[in-house]
């Protein structure tokens, strides 16, 4: 099964992506992690990419469509994967179609503007391995230390308030459309997020009747 996951920055596409990867036998797709482990590998996609993810734009979609296409012919991909920031505006989702990706279901998890703020404002990611925490709901076991790897756990800078405003503004212009593109083709879901990320999971798994 190919999915997309839809949503604001901090809405939980990360989180129910993994999930559902572990319920599904697929692979989580998260183009957010790629470009970060470019931009931290200093590759040529990377140096193209910094700029715009530190002021929370979208990175231009040649950059993000050349690195998703070798991603997608990997071997785990074989039976279904799931896309966690990707499409990000309907050009690229036409891109997905014209390169032949065949989506099956795609599910919206839908979250207030102002929780969003409060999510991104206490979220922490490991620098090493991208493993995702939040000093509220989600705290490692030793500060500033990732439970999985042990790296260095870190406030990005595209988490910052004053850019969390700006990734919110650029969503509503160039990623909700998306919303209409999918429903018009019959793919599209709407989950409600919850205050509990058990209660999402469920509706979410429910969505994908898994």
């Amino acid at each position: 099964m190919n999915l997309i996951l839809l949503g604001a920055p901090g809405a939980g596409k990360g989180t129910q992506a993994e999930v559902i990867s572990s319920k599904l036998g697929i692979p989580q797709i998260s183009t957010g992690n790629i470009l970060r482990a470019a931009v931290k590998n200093g590759t040529e996609w990377g140096l193209k990419a910094k700029a715009f993810m530190d002021a929370g734009d979208l990175v231009p979609d040649d950059v993000v469509i050349g690195i998703l296409k070798d991603r997608i012919a990997e071997s785990d991909c074989a039976k279904g994967f799931i896309l966690d920031g990707f499409p990000r505006t309907v050009p690229q989702a036409e891109a997905l179609e014209t390169m032949g990706v065949v989506i099956d279901k795609v599910i919206e998890i839908s979250v207030p503007d102002e929780d969003i703020k409060n999510r991104l404002g206490g979220r922490r990611v490991c620098e090493s391995c991208g493993a995702s925490y939040h000093v509220e709901f989600n705290p490692t076991k030793a500060e500033g230390v990732c439970d999985k790897c042990g790296g260095k756990v870190v406030q990005r800078a595209d988490d910052a308030p004053e850019t969390v405003l700006n990734r919110l503004a650029t969503y509503h212009e160039a990623t909700a459309p998306l919303v209409d593109f999918y429903k018009g083709r019959g793919k599209l879901t709407t989950v409600i997020g919850q205050s509990e990320v058990s209660d999402t999971s469920k509706l979410v798994l429910d969505a994908v009747n898994a």
